[in-house]
């Protein structure tokens, strides 16, 4: 449990550290589809025999060139099916890379308010050239309930 809280207190620090040395990207109107997989996430606590592979169906419409929304379903790291919904805010960049966090809420963590819904923001990256893109989230472990890791999602550009 401690390794996992050092692991995601480090990657929190990183992501605050990078956005610290990034620049400010100036906010104008976008409209702009992107289409994804699902995840797939390397966990910080390797001997919970948890999923990795968290297929599934997502879209997420960046409106802004800091903002976007999203919204999905995957099969989540406890082998069960969860849905999101959440909205993107990355006012910086280190080059190409947006840094910022998306905020949400998730459902069907089992240990989690049984399945229901519950907020998370989550520091994250995102790539994007022509019509490919990646985010990476550094999602953080809570108690035994919620297991943390590096999580990477693929996603197409739809228009």
């Amino acid at each position: 449990m401690m390794k996992s809280l050092r692991m995601t207190g480090l990657a929190l620090l990183a992501c605050m550290s990078t956005a610290a040395l990034a620049e400010t990207i100036e906010s104008a109107p976008l409209n702009e589809v992107w289409l994804n997989g699902g995840f797939y996430t390397h966990h910080f606590q390797r001997d919970k025999d948890l999923n990795g592979a968290n297929g599934g169906l997502g879209a997420e419409w960046r409106f802004s060139t800091v903002a976007s929304a999203t919204v999905g379903r995957f099969y989540n790291s406890d082998r069960a099916y969860s849905n999101y919904v959440g909205v993107y805010y990355q006012p910086w960049k280190i080059g190409p890379v947006r840094v910022g966090a998306v905020v949400g809420a998730f459902d069907g963590y089992p240990k989690m308010r049984n399945g229901g819904w519950f907020p998370a923001a989550i520091p994250t990256l995102s790539y994007e050239y022509e019509r490919v893109g990646v985010n990476i989230g550094i999602i953080p472990s809570y108690k035994d309930r919620l297991y943390g890791g590096i999580s990477v999602q693929l996603k197409l550009k739809a228009f």
